[in-house]
């Protein structure tokens, strides 16, 4: 709980359960009944390191470490700038060495380390690759505006569907109810048998519960995605992929073709005395399931699995 407290004021989250902290650029966080003093003109330092601070860029603490929230700060404003692509370079190598430029410009400003190089290599980036932000920027943009544009089509179709399928069970529903009137009505009136009206009701009844079980079900908001088209295209996008099933795997055991002579079995050996020269297993070799007529197969299949009878 300690931890969670206003480096200015003390308070803790254990004296005061509504703290909230906030965090600006400088990675330092006060809360916000602080940040409301100190900040009264709309300006003003940082309390910690004296860094020029804007009230309006104060955002809530989302993690416990006020390193995160800098880093992610970092990371969002300068991947603005540093968009760039991999088809944007003649190699991978290239872009590997930008990726990992990135990372060492991250970690300079997170760690306030030649604060003063680190922001003039940023801005002779800017000024050599002013054409390519822009593209990358626009494409970006364009992007993003048709997923907008695709998810909001797939939620106007989804909720028309609903409305079919509230309308369609709304219809079942008045049916059935004049059904039971009509039931109700025949029987009062006593013009035919109860009992077969019973059952012709009962048969209509099915009917209709046979009707709505064909009616197919909502797709889950959650099911990603229809395949909607997109501008001049006319492929289709996001189609969810078709998985063919197919048998299950049978194992075929391995047929070796060996035009020469076969190297003797375990028992052959132990009676023919291939195994004279060999040293004889040790009782701990034998606990763990080794035998020495093992090794003497092993070296035979070795040595005549280059024979061959000539043809």
């Amino acid at each position: 709980m300690d931890d969670q407290a206003c480096p200015r004021c003390k308070t803790t989250k254990y004296r005061n359960p509504s703290l909230k902290l906030m965090v600006n650029v400088c990675g330092h966080t006060l809360c916000e009944s602080c940040v409301d003093l100190l900040f009264l003109k709309g300006s003003g330092s940082c309390p910690q390191c004296n860094v020029p601070l804007r009230r309006n860029n104060f955002r809530v603490q989302l993690f416990e470490d006020p390193l995160v929230e800098k880093e992610v700060d970092i990371r969002k404003r300068l991947l603005r700038d540093y968009n760039k692509r991999e088809e944007d370079f003649d190699t991978l190598d290239e872009y590997n060495d930008y990726l990992e430029e990135i990372e060492t410009i991250v970690f300079n400003l997170c760690n306030n380390i030649d604060l003063l190089e680190t922001n003039k290599k940023i801005e002779q980036f800017k000024r050599d690759n002013r054409e390519v932000i822009m593209r990358n920027k626009t494409k970006l943009g364009r992007d993003e505006f048709e997923i907008e544009t695709m998810l909001e089509m797939e939620k106007q179709m989804e909720e028309q569907r609903k409305k079919e399928l509230e309308e369609l069970e709304n219809e079942t529903k008045k049916r059935k109810q004049r059904e039971k009137e009509k039931l109700i009505d025949d029987l009062q009136a006593g013009s035919g048998n109860a009992t077969e009206i019973v059952a012709k009701f009962t048969e209509e009844a099915e009917k209709i519960k046979e009707e709505a079980k064909i009616v197919p079900a909502v797709k889950p908001a959650s099911q990603f995605s229809t395949g909607v088209k997109f501008g001049n295209s006319t492929d289709q996008m996001y189609l969810p992929y078709k998985i063919e099933e197919d048998p299950l795997y049978v194992h075929e055991p391995l047929i070796i073709y060996n035009e020469g002579p076969q190297p003797p079995s375990g028992f052959e050996i132990e009676m023919k005395g291939y195994n004279t020269h060999v040293r004889t297993e040790l009782p701990v070799e034998k606990a763990g399931g080794y035998k020495c007529v093992i090794a003497c197969q092993r070296a035979l299949q070795e040595a005549f699995q280059g024979l061959f009878h000539g043809s």
